[in-house]
């Protein structure tokens, strides 16, 4: 079984990946959503931690050490460290705090002093905004983003013509790589019978705010 449609059959069975009416944070009335906190247990979280890993090596994406932006981001970077670490790729991991903290060991970061090529590792990319503030930091450190890793690309319109996926590739010169898109969830969909409804839901939605290809990455803005 390829791997995105075991990630996509994954989230289904913890309703990760659920259908319905949902609110997008564009303000769009989306058929489908996805929610990685519903990886809630240690089982599901090792598993998710394994299709992160798996896509990463993968991807051929050259890194030293994974970043994790607060929140959700936080425990995905760690369960994909501990997977990668399975797969013989021991590399250092950190995430930011929300807000700088000014006792102890104080500052934003937590974890492994950012260094080297840094892989930025996310659930999914609506508007961009933590990317942005991974990047900042990572540069601020010293060190170099070198890509991002998300579990579903929605594969839609951001602020303009292009998908939110490929405005972040552009305006970071940032690979962006996913478990799986919503090319795979339609091609899922399309497999099952049962799922119709689903399918033609989400084939409407996608005709009004889809983006079918991507772009490869510009180097324009630093």
């Amino acid at each position: 079984m390829a791997i995105q449609t075991e990630f996509i059959e994954f989230a289904l069975s913890r309703r990760a990946l659920c259908f319905g009416e949902f609110k997008t944070k564009a303000g769009r009335a989306s058929p489908y959503f996805f929610n990685a906190g519903l990886f809630n247990d240690g089982e599901s979280l090792r598993r998710l931690g394994g299709f992160y890993a798996k896509t990463i090596l993968a991807s051929g994406i050259g890194f030293d050490q994974l970043f994790g932006p607060a929140y959700k981001g936080i425990p995905l970077a760690a369960v994909t460290a501990v997977a990668l670490a399975e797969h013989g790729r021991n590399v250092p991991m950190s995430f930011n705090r929300k807000e700088a903290k000014d006792h102890g060991e104080g500052g934003v970061i937590i974890g492994a002093p950012i260094g080297g090529r840094v892989l930025i590792i996310d659930d999914v990319i609506s508007a961009g905004t933590s990317v942005r503030e991974s990047v900042e930091m990572i540069r601020a450190g010293g060190a170099v983003p070198c890509g991002v890793v998300i579990a579903l690309d929605r594969m839609e319109r951001g602020s303009g013509e292009l998908s939110a996926v490929q405005e972040v590739e552009h305006k970071f010169g940032l690979r962006v790589v996913s478990i799986a898109t919503l090319d795979d969830l339609v091609t899922y969909l399309a497999g099952r019978g049962e799922m119709a409804r689903e399918l033609q839901e989400i084939s409407r939605y996608r005709s009004q705010y889809g983006v079918q290809l991507h772009a490869p990455p510009s180097h324009g803005d630093p």
